[in-house]
């Protein structure tokens, strides 16, 4: 069982490189705009559907992640006029999204549940049955990725995206008009989503209807993942987007562990839902401690004073 354990970590990684990409896409609105946004679950299937109708029909690989980044960023862009527009909240306006790119994906793939696209008929970029070419291009995608954010959110429009999420007021009162920031932003990050898609389409060999459900929450345990064991390492930008990367290996490794140990497949989304609801907890308990034992330290300091 630990021999087995120990062979199937190097696919594990691959896999969770390329969710740690589409937790990146989640980190943006999450972390930097304070937005919950749950289109992710259906423009990430949107990224892989396009891909591999694409590349099916004879395009350039390259040229066809493109347009599968562009498809993501074309999702976002419906939430966001659904938000600043429509004055409707983040969430709901994602779920709205959402539920309509499931019927898009599915006149995407031809009105087929999956699509196979093989890597021995078409020049794919990363593939199961080679896994260490999967992990010298999934950190090639990730180490570009996070160099262009970081060069990004350095400039002019990036700040004014991490001031939106930090202070709206504050920011519009220094003449952001934090709409078109939030569009950005939530164009921006759909955009990585579908990527992260396109990416893992072709790492299983086949685009599918489903294969975005429950995408969001494995972008959030990434994240927290990420947050809480990098927390207060990582102070960086950049290192804060490579430790959601590391939160998505991690996260996988979990995962890979509890299977190996015997847990039904079956239970696999009870068990993505108890990691999330369990990291999700831990600054909670943590702040939790900290007040306790500061509350303890000035009763104590309290009653010698009084002594």
């Amino acid at each position: 069982m630990f021999e087995a354990f120990i062979d199937s970590q190097p696919g594990s990684i691959a896999l969770g490189i390329i969710w740690g990409i589409m937790a990146i896409g989640v980190y943006i609105t999450y972390k930097v705009l304070d937005i919950a946004d749950l289109t992710v679950d259906g423009s990430f299937s949107t990224g892989g559907a396009v891909l591999v109708v694409c590349v099916t029909s004879g395009m350039n690989i390259w040229l066809a992640m493109l347009l599968a980044f562009i498809s993501g960023c074309l999702a976002g862009l419906v939430t966001a006029i659904f938000h600043t527009k429509f004055g409707i909240p983040a969430i709901l306006a994602g779920i709205l999204t959402q539920l309509a790119l499931y019927s898009i994906n599915l006149r995407i793939l031809g009105g087929m549940a999956n699509l196979p696209i093989s890597f021995r008929k078409y020049n794919l970029l990363l593939t199961l049955s080679d896994i260490p070419k999967s992990l010298i291009m999934g950190g090639i995608f990730t180490v570009a990725l996070i160099a262009i954010l970081y060069w990004f959110f350095g400039t002019e429009i990036g700040h004014s995206l991490r001031a939106t999420g930090c202070n709206q007021t504050m920011s519009r009162a220094n003449g952001v008009n934090t709409n078109v920031a939030k569009t950005i932003g939530i164009v921006l990050s759909n955009g990585i989503v579908a990527l992260s898609g396109a990416l893992l389409a072709q790492y299983n060999g086949y685009a599918d209807i489903n294969m975005g459900r429950g995408a969001i929450v494995i972008g959030l345990a990434a994240v927290i993942i990420g947050e809480v064991v990098f927390g207060k390492i990582f102070r960086n930008f950049a290192l804060k987007l490579l430790s959601v990367v590391i939160g998505g290996v991690a996260y996988y490794f979990f995962i890979n562990l509890v299977l190996t140990l015997g847990l039904p497949a079956n239970d696999l989304k009870l068990l993505q839902a108890v990691i999330v609801a369990v990291f999700l907890g831990i600054p909670y308990w943590k702040n939790s401690i900290t007040k306790g034992k500061h509350k303890i330290k000035k009763e104590n300091k309290g009653g010698v004073i009084n002594a």
